[in-house]
């Protein structure tokens, strides 16, 4: 896609792909990058970081002989998405008005 994926877009994403199942790093690299230019490499310090803001939990579990670190949605990372939801529907709305050429001037 053009446009360019903030940071706290791209974490509301990574929360949002968690929230439905728990996930592991390549996987939910491959959702975000539908709409964002993003390489794998960078995804893992996202996740570090919503880590250790206690957003998401991780933990290892075997997969075809290797171990995988998935990760889940806290509590606090429920109310975070909660948030970031809600502000990306006001951007979002905000920006149709602008780009549909309904903003009152």
């Amino acid at each position: 896609m053009y446009y360019p994926a903030s940071a706290l877009l791209i974490e509301a994403m990574v929360l949002s792909t968690v929230e439905k199942h728990d996930s592991y790093g390549y996987e939910i690299s491959q959702v975000v990058k539908r709409v964002a230019n993003i390489k794998e490499s960078t995804m893992y310090p996202i996740l570090s970081k919503l880590e250790k803001g206690n957003f998401l939990s991780a933990y290892s579990a075997e997969y075809q002989g290797r171990n995988r670190k998935y990760y889940s949605l806290t509590e606090e990372g429920k109310n975070q998405l909660a948030f970031l939801r809600e502000e990306w529907e006001a951007y979002r709305d905000a920006i149709d008005e602008i780009v549909e050429g309904s903003v009152e001037q």
